[in-house]
């Protein structure tokens, strides 16, 4: 047998239909979930710049990985031709935010379910992955780290601002100490007890505190 041969091969050549109804619900539900994951991404979005046409692109992006899933069943041919030519595809937009991957795998892995004709275990699967998003990234604001940086004027006046922080917050951890002749500056991680900033503005006015800086904090940490 050769190469030739193997090419004119019945199982290389044959297509399977796709009927119109099947393509129409498969492309439909696609946008429905995509929307879905959307939607999910607005919600458990905590970044600094929010970029509409990431989410725009995770709802085209469930439909295109559908479509081009639908191509790939229906004939061999067509499935390696994709394959050599996504291949030599290369993806150089930056992802900022880790969550994104995972948002971006969501939607790929919607379409590819899809496409596969498993409904319910793109539904069910979106909807249990989405009540598990909004649980554990959706917190409250006053339980996220922030960094609280007071510049005082001698030791005694940070004795006094750090017993006084330490009963207004959950916890508080010293990360840094600057000392300089008539000046020491310290920045500290707290947890707040409550979303009230207030304690800040008399920590501000004590006496021999010069300034007092409360800024949130985004970046990675532990516990």
């Amino acid at each position: 047998m050769t190469f030739q041969d193997i090419f004119k091969s019945s199982f290389l050549e044959s297509i399977n239909s796709i009927s119109l109804l099947d393509m129409a619900l498969a492309l439909l539900l696609a946008f429905a979930i995509g929307m879905f994951i959307f939607l999910i991404y607005k919600k458990t979005f905590a970044g600094v710049m929010y970029s509409s046409s990431f989410g725009v692109t995770l709802v085209a992006l469930s439909m295109i990985t559908t479509l081009v899933m639908l191509a790939v069943t229906s004939n061999v041919i067509l499935s390696l031709g994709m394959v050599g030519a996504l291949s030599i595809v290369r993806f150089r937009a930056a992802i900022k935010e880790p969550l994104d991957i995972a948002f971006l795998f969501w939607s790929i892995a919607v379409g590819i379910v899809l496409a596969a004709g498993m409904i319910p275990l793109a539904m069910f699967g979106s909807l249990a992955i989405g009540i598990f998003l909004l649980l554990f990234v959706n917190k409250k604001a006053h339980i996220s780290p922030y960094i609280a940086v007071i510049s005082c004027r001698d030791h005694q006046s940070e004795q006094a601002a750090l017993s006084f922080l330490q009963k207004q917050v959950q916890r508080m951890v010293v990360k840094s100490k600057t000392a300089r002749q008539g000046a020491i500056e310290l920045n500290l991680e707290i947890r707040m007890k409550n979303a009230d900033t207030d304690f800040i503005n008399i920590l501000a006015e004590m006496e021999g505190v010069n300034s007092a800086v409360l800024v949130s904090y985004n970046g990675d940490y532990m516990g």
